[in-house]
C-alpha cells in the first residue's frame, strides 16, 4: 500500500500557505546556525525545494511539521556545508551568488543580528557529542519539544530524551546552555 503525500506535496496553493506558515521559522533556524544573509536566504530556498523532493517522508503520526521540516533544513545546511568546502577548494567562493536588495539584505541582517544570543550557546555545545549536541541544539536553541527533536534527527523519543539527559548533565555549569530549556 502506497501512502499518500501531504497536500503540499501536490497542491500548489497547499504548498504557498505550509511555505508561509514555516518560511520564519525555517529562516530563523537557519540565521542561528549561518552569518552571512546571502547563504541564509539560498539556504531557506532550498530548504523548501528540499520539502517538495521529500514530502513523501513526512508522516504526520510521528511529529509536527516543524520538527520534520527542522530536520529537512539541518539535512540542506549540512549538504551545503559539504558544498562550500569543496568549492573554497576549487573556487572563488564570491562567484555564483546571487544579488540581494537592500531590503532584502537588511531583514536578513536584522534576523542574524536578532539570533546572536542563540549562536552563543552554539560554541559551548561543541564538546558534546554529536547526536547529544544535535538533540540539545534543537530543544535549547530552536525550542523544539524533545519530540519534535527526535522526528527532526529521525531517532526515538526515548533516545532523545536520553541524548537530553546527558548533554544537560554534561554542561550543568554553563548557562547559556541550560537556561529557558524545556524537555
Amino acid at each position: 500500500m502506497r501512502r499518500r503525500q501531504p497536500d503540499f506535496a501536490t497542491d500548489p496553493v497547499a504548498f504557498e500557505t505550509f511555505h508561509r506558515r514555516h518560511v520564519d521559522a525555517v529562516t530563523r533556524f537557519l540565521a542561528r546556525r549561518v552569518d552571512d544573509p546571502h547563504t541564509v536566504a539560498d539556504l531557506v530556498a532550498e530548504v523548501f525545494l528540499a520539502v517538495l523532493d521529500s514530502a513523501h517522508t513526512y508522516r504526520p503520526g510521528l511529529g509536527s511539521e516543524i520538527g520534520w521540516l527542522y530536520g529537512v533544513a539541518r539535512d540542506t545546511l549540512s549538504a551545503e556545508r559539504r558544498r562550500a568546502v569543496k568549492q573554497s577548494r576549487l573556487t572563488d567562493r564570491v562567484g555564483g551568488r546571487r544579488q540581494l536588495d537592500s531590503d532584502d539584505l537588511a531583514r536578513l541582517e536584522e534576523r542574524i543580528d536578532a539570533e546572536r544570543h542563540a549562536r552563543q550557546a552554539v560554541p559551548a555545545m561543541a564538546g558534546l557529542p554529536g547526536g547529544e549536541r544535535a538533540v540539545l541544539e534543537l530543544v535549547v536553541v530552536d525550542r523544539l519539544t524533545v519530540t519534535e527533536a527526535a522526528a527532526a534527527l529521525g531517532i526515538r523519543p526515548g533516545a532523545a530524551k536520553m541524548r537530553m539527559h546527558r548533554a544537560r548533565r554534561s554542561l550543568q555549569a554553563s548557562p547559556l546552555v541550560t537556561e529557558g530549556s524545556t524537555a
